[in-house]
């Protein structure tokens, strides 16, 4: 389980630099370098703003969701996205400075909500490099059960 820096988390105290056995908190970007980390938890207990956490090295499996939940997760993600549209169109529409701020605010919280059902749903996945090496490995160490397929499709859509 290695460990994780939450950067907006982080107060910049850096007591975990100094209890770092391997050096592994002490980047200039941040991050925190997976590979010289000895899973000590050192930085964890020395952070006092809580920005470091450990990744475990293994998930647990997903659990399969009933189609009746994932219809409701369908439409709470689409009852979300009309509602950021109504937000968009009071933003477009108002003149005054805060109705704007207050609706964009309502807009972007509409769209997170949103996206978090549809990821939960499994009608999204993080676009990004690490998603890609994930479902790479999945992809080498699985079964002849596994839908081989299925992640080719979304390796190319990624």
């Amino acid at each position: 389980m290695p460990a994780f820096r939450n950067i907006r988390l982080c107060g910049k105290d850096c007591l975990c630099l100094y209890v770092c056995p391997t050096g592994a908190t002490d980047t200039e970007n941040s991050i925190i370098d997976v590979d010289k980390c000895i899973e000590c938890m050192a930085c964890v207990k020395a952070c006092i703003s809580g920005a470091i956490s450990m990744i475990p090295n293994k998930y647990p499996t997903q659990q399969a969701k009933a189609e009746d939940v994932v219809a409701a997760q369908f439409l709470l993600a689409s009852n979300k996205l009309k509602q950021q549209q109504l937000a968009d169109a009071v933003t477009n529409s108002t003149e005054s400075d805060i109705e704007k701020q207050f609706a964009q605010a309502i807009a972007r919280s509409c769209r997170l909500m949103a996206e978090d059902v549809l990821r939960e749903a499994g009608y999204l996945l993080p676009q990004s490099q690490q998603a890609r090496k994930l479902l790479e490995a999945v992809q080498q160490e699985a079964s002849e059960d596994f839908p081989h397929q299925a992640v080719e499709l979304l390796l190319s859509n990624l």
